[in-house]
């Protein structure tokens, strides 16, 4: 279509560029013919005569000019006819390959519908007979369907005979056979579960207590540690009883200013040549004890001497601490602690639990803790620095509310510690779930440390309390006929009655016993439950 335009424009450009040769040649003429007139005229003025003669001349060359002007615009249009024609021939047949060009595209394209009708042909042919097969394939499967919910029905109809005859028969309505059979499959369950529950926790007992027992033993022989008793009460000895009277001065005024000054109490009584000081805070009665060695030493006993002996030996104490919690850090390998930290850690130098000094203890924890991280292969400065940390409530539960646990955590947050290590802290005597496994050997070397031998003494009433009060969560369980605690508080022993418990349930009673302790009770070490279970039939022969 555009060769087609092309084509009419250029024939009508050539068209108008010999109407403008024409029209140029015409517009000479008639110039010239102008001239002519004008000339005429002037002549005419001149001399008549000569006019006539110069206008015979002026009129052969106008015709002349004419006749040439009328050649000229011949030759020029045959030119430009021969330019036009040969610009259309070239057009037409750049046309005409253009056309031969574009019928051989559309005949290739419509070769290609033509496949493509092929095609869709065929597929409408496949999906008709695939569509008649899924016709046939439903009618077969609602036949189907119609036969199956026939016998459904009469299934249905004689189940419910049957149903009805077993009722009648058992005496029992469905509902009730139903939780009867439920129950039976749920005890046998809980028979199954309950042997493979033994099976892979004596299993996993077995191998645990394997790799425990060495790790633990590799780290107890890698870390001995001495233990004394240590009590609320230090005693002073004196040079002689006549230093009584000095100690107690005129009216009691010199014991009165040392029991003010340093918050003690001195007791003098008929122990000859000693002094008793009584108190539950240990930096105190430490403060104590050296102002009145001191005093005793110097000879000098007088209420202002005293005061300022106190102040003196408050500054050596302080200086004392910070060196004892150096020296814990440095003994235990960790550093980077908080400067109040260290002051802390010191403190707990005079600090006993059980008669166990918590100084000693929590370095041995630090210890342990890292030994069995190394053995494991955990991350053992993390280890011994929750461990060193895990009692730091101790050193300040004297003077501020809350238990030790929740002290030591908030010492640590305030002191920018690990979250992991406040974790630990808190979950050492688990009062919390610990988050990693280091704070769960930190649990394990607390409870190492508290149960050693001669390491922690317990007072007779509060030893007593805890039996009594172990037998009593034993004995509160259903089925449980008694319950002994033996081997110091180490183990309790429950007997139930074997009509009650079958051996399946005692293996779930021991669980629920050992939690209920856990929740309940604060103790170092372990306490096994041991349920027994003994079913005797007795008949005699007469």
């Amino acid at each position: 279509m555009n060769n087609i335009f092309s084509l009419l424009l250029a024939e009508t450009m050539s068209g108008l560029a010999i109407g403008l040769i024409v029209a140029i040649f015409v517009l000479g003429a008639a110039a010239t013919v102008a001239a002519w007139m004008l000339t005429k005229r002037h002549l005419e003025k001149v001399s008549k005569k000569k006019s006539e003669q110069k206008l015979d001349e002026t009129s052969q060359r106008v015709e002349e000019m004419l006749k040439s002007a009328e050649a000229e615009c011949k030759q020029l249009k045959k030119e430009a006819i021969l330019e036009s024609k040969e610009q259309d021939l070239k057009r037409r047949n750049e046309f005409d390959q253009e056309m031969k060009e574009k019928r051989a595209e559309q005949q290739r394209v419509e070769a290609r519908l033509s496949r493509q009708e092929d095609q869709l042909e065929k597929r409408e042919t496949e999906i008709s007979r695939k569509e008649q097969s899924l016709e046939d394939q439903k009618k077969n499967l609602e036949r189907k369907t119609e036969e199956v919910r026939k016998a459904q029905e009469q299934v249905s109809h004689q189940q419910e005979l049957m149903t009805a005859e077993l009722e009648r028969i058992a005496q029992l309505t469905k509902e009730e056979a139903k939780k009867q059979l439920t129950e039976e499959i749920l005890d046998e369950t809980r028979r199954d579960l309950a042997v493979q529950v033994r099976n892979m926790e004596q299993q996993a007992k077995d191998e645990a207590d394997i790799n425990a027992k060495n790790i633990i033993s590799l780290a107890i022989q890698r870390c001995a540690a001495d233990h004394a008793s240590e009590s609320t009460v230090s005693v002073v000895p004196l040079p002689n009883d006549d230093m009584k009277a000095r100690i107690i001065g005129r009216e009691g005024r010199n014991i009165r200013a040392i029991e003010n000054a340093t918050g003690i109490e001195l007791i003098i009584d008929d122990t000859p040549e000693v002094v008793i000081l009584s108190g539950f805070d240990p930096v105190r009665r430490e403060i104590a004890r050296l102002t009145l060695e001191k005093l005793i030493s110097d000879g000098r006993i007088h209420p202002a001497r005293i005061e300022e002996t106190v102040e003196k030996v408050t500054k050596e104490l302080e200086q004392q601490i910070k060196a004892a919690g150096e020296n814990a850090m440095f003994e235990v390998g960790i550093f980077g602690l908080h400067p109040e930290i260290i002051k802390l850690i010191g403190r707990l130098k005079f600090r006993t639990s059980y008669g166990q000094n918590v100084y000693r203890h929590s370095i041995e924890v630090a210890q342990l803790a890292g030994l069995m991280a190394q053995e494991l292969g955990l991350d053992v400065n993390f280890a011994k620095r929750a461990g060193l940390l895990h009692d730091i409530g101790k050193a300040v539960d004297h003077e501020q509310e809350g238990t030790h646990i929740q002290l030591g955590a908030d010492i640590a947050k305030k002191y920018k510690e690990n979250a992991m290590i406040v974790n630990a802290i808190m979950a050492h005597h688990g009062d919390v779930e610990p988050k990693t496994i280091e704070a769960v050997l930190v649990q394990a070397a607390d409870a190492i440390s508290g149960a050693r031998p001669g390491a922690r003494r317990e007072t007779g009433s509060g030893y007593v309390k805890r039996l009594e009060k172990l037998e009593e969560i034993a004995g509160s369980f259903h089925g449980v006929d008694k319950s002994y605690a033996i081997q110091a508080g180490r183990e309790v022993r429950v007997i139930v009655k074997p009509e009650q418990i079958d051996d399946a349930k005692a293996i779930f009673l021991a669980k629920d016993i050992a939690k209920k302790i856990e929740s309940e009770l604060e103790y170092p070490g372990q306490i096994k439950v041991n349920v027994i279970r003994e079913f005797r039939s007795v008949e005699y022969a007469k």
